[in-house]
């Protein structure tokens, strides 16, 4: 299974996940595909993470990756140490519990209309699931655009050394040019043009 994490007031409509599932679907695995519309609570939010990584494994799925963005990633790091499974990192949130400070109280979400409401209790949520340092820096894919403009793609890299780190020279925080990376992403998480890449093309020593 591949789960994608969407970012704070994004969902499943954001253009990089359609982007990853059209891919997907063009390539005959779009059932491995999973993007739910997380919850504004962090402990929520990780709980429907949960759910599916555990859905996928009943329905016989042993190979998961994880694929987060801006605060997602913040969530697949987390996630990642957890179930020892791939992640890759698309400008991760490193320190959300100070970054969504000045966000407490109604916020307007991106797609869809609505609103979510922040809360103190989930900046605390949010320093529960803070990881200190990744144990096997080989799971980790980090993009990182030195043009984001929300977060600071040098406390990413700081975050996960050892990694493999792709640093994109400009962009923005939404990496508008991410067609031209979701393949390699995708291959790191051990899909390709066939579908399914087999154990040996897809990071052996990610174990």
């Amino acid at each position: 299974m591949l789960l994608y994490l969407h970012g704070f007031r994004s969902s499943p409509q954001s253009f990089k996940s359609r982007l990853v599932q059209e891919r997907m679907r063009a390539w005959g695995v779009e059932k491995s595909f999973a993007c739910p519309t997380l919850n504004v609570s962090p402990a929520q939010a990780i709980a429907q993470a949960e759910a599916a990584i555990r859905g996928a494994r009943a329905g016989g799925e042993t190979d998961i990756a994880i694929i987060g963005s801006s605060l997602g990633g913040f969530y697949a790091r987390w996630l990642a140490e957890r179930h020892g499974c791939r992640a890759v990192l698309l400008n991760p949130a490193i320190h959300p519990w100070t970054d969504l400070e000045k966000y407490l109280g109604e916020q307007p979400l991106y797609h869809g209309g609505g609103s979510v409401v922040v809360e103190r209790s989930h900046l605390q949520e949010l320093l529960d699931l803070r990881v200190e340092q990744v144990t096997k820096p080989a799971r980790y894919y980090l993009l990182a655009a030195t043009g984001d403009e929300v977060l600071d793609y040098r406390e990413m890299v700081q975050a996960c050394p050892g990694a493999n780190i792709r640093i994109i020279e400009g962009s923005d925080h939404g990496i508008s040019e991410f067609e031209d990376y979701v393949d390699d992403v995708l291959a790191f998480c051990g899909y390709g043009p066939g579908g399914k890449l087999p154990a040996s093309a897809s990071r052996p020593d990610l174990a």
